[in-house]
């Protein structure tokens, strides 16, 4: 009998962990929207490295969240929703944008404030987006640019 009463509680209690942890991947996937946020809209031409639960910064602080992403079917660009926290009031000249943690570090989403009277309010579209720079063009650019100026400068 007590046997089967150590069973049961270890089995409760492993229960009770397991589900801990799902709540915790659920806030942390973007899943659950916290309470005190309002959700943002943005169109991207790449979001590459940029997924659901996906941090967004300002200044450095995460201030919020990648909630869903989505093509668009007519502009062909990411439509990205983003759950901000309700103590942070952006403008409506703020810009969007997806940057890199550097060279082996992962993308996040940054947000650059304007300078605006008026606020964005929830559901609103943040107009001034850039998105992802791709690591590899940008060097076989900078290889390519410099085996052009090579050939234009020899004789």
């Amino acid at each position: 009998m007590a046997y089967e009463r150590a069973e049961i509680l270890a089995g409760l209690a492993v229960l009770a962990v397991a589900a801990g942890f799902a709540l915790y991947a659920a806030q942390g996937s973007g899943f659950a929207r916290a309470p005190d946020s309002y959700p943002l809209v943005a169109s991207f031409r790449s979001v590459e490295g940029v997924n659901v639960g996906t941090d967004v910064r300002l200044a450095g602080v995460k201030v919020g969240t990648v909630t869903e992403l989505k093509l668009n079917p007519e502009t062909f660009f990411a439509d990205a929703t983003i759950s901000m926290r309700k103590d942070v009031a952006l403008p409506v000249d703020s810009t969007i944008l997806v940057s890199s943690e550097g060279l082996l570090g992962g993308n996040f989403v940054e947000v650059l404030p304007g300078g605006a009277l008026e606020n964005l309010e929830p559901g609103a579209e943040i107009e001034d987006t850039q998105g992802a720079v791709s690591l590899i063009t940008l060097l076989m650019k900078f290889v390519g640019g410099d085996q052009a100026a090579e050939e234009a400068a020899a004789p």
